[in-house]
């Protein structure tokens, strides 16, 4: 890693901070990934946006990584710079019927917040492990619930470093999608519209959620959620399990037996494992029902 870009970042961040050679396996929910070269983490949009800039001047591509709930980073490690938007970038705000995140905030944080303040919109998110980034990004949703719902606005740093704002019809919200997936754009904020609601029938209808996610997913063990989209006419997990796949295991990695929309790491789970249960899966159900199935999971190159 080139010493001088990592000094630049360090200039460019004040109140932030870099890390070096930092596991990935600390940082994903898959619990699995080699030493990421370097990491900077921003402690506001104008770090964010100096962060990008540096990497402009010097010609680096870089990776934009959350609370690594949707990421499968490789044994091999990262080589290119990795933005990291976590804890220092969390604050959470009420104005009126909206409340104000910014993007590493978690999404369950928000949702509580919103509930005891009596707002209602986010019940489906109670539940969901990333943070509003990352949510954003993806238009991550639950339960029939999806943040395109309720988000009004979005602030985001373009990969041109500078800052912006856009509106819901701007984002271009679609399943597992938006406007700024696949970019270089940072999420750094969001603005979300909520409704006035009684305070405990908010919290009883996400204690409801919860316990249904608790029944019937695999939560006591490392993965990265759903780790394929819904297809077109039918659902993932229903297709893996017609095909016979719950239990299938590559190494450490396994088709979970409770929810065979998960791929778990059962233990000493590597990338190379999951990666080739993935497209095990994917070649039986296209065999048994004609459908491919494409990853909802971020799969990582190391770069160079």
């Amino acid at each position: 890693m080139n010493n001088e870009l990592a000094a630049a970042l360090v200039r460019a961040m004040p109140l932030g901070r870099t890390l070096k050679n930092e596991p990935l396996s600390g940082l994903t929910s898959f619990r699995v990934g080699g030493p990421a070269a370097l990491i900077a983490e921003p402690a506001s949009a104008d770090e964010t946006a100096a962060v990008i800039r540096v990497l402009n001047e010097f010609s680096s591509p870089y990776l934009i990584l959350g609370n690594g709930t949707n990421v499968l980073a490789p044994d091999e490690g990262v080589a290119v710079p990795i933005i990291r938007i976590g804890k220092s970038m969390s604050a959470i705000t009420r104005f009126e019927n909206c409340v104000t995140a910014q993007a590493g905030a978690q999404l369950s944080a928000v949702a509580r917040f919103a509930m005891e303040n009596g707002l209602s919109g986010l019940e489906f998110a109670s539940g969901i492990p990333g943070n509003v980034g990352g949510g954003v990004i993806m238009n991550a949703g639950a339960y029939g619930g999806e943040l395109a719902g309720v988000v009004e606005a979005v602030s985001f740093v373009g990969p041109d470093g500078k800052e912006y704002a856009a509106s819901k019809a701007e984002m271009e919200f679609g399943y597992r999608k938006s406007a700024l997936a696949d970019t270089g754009a940072v999420i750094t904020g969001v603005c979300l519209s909520l409704t006035p609601d009684d305070k405990d029938e908010i919290a009883a209808r996400m204690a409801e959620l919860n316990r249904r996610r608790r029944e019937k997913q695999p939560l006591e063990y490392p993965s990265a959620g759903s780790a394929f989209k819904r297809p077109s006419g039918g659902y993932a997990a229903a297709l893996i399990d017609e095909a016979g796949l719950k239990g299938l295991a590559v190494g450490g990695a396994q088709v979970s037996e409770k929810h065979a929309g998960f791929v778990i790491n059962r233990g000493g789970a590597t990338a190379a494992d999951v990666t080739a249960l993935l497209a095990r899966v994917q070649k039986a159900v296209y065999e048994k029902s004609g459908i491919a199935l494409e990853p909802e999971i971020k799969i990582w190159q190391r770069g160079e």
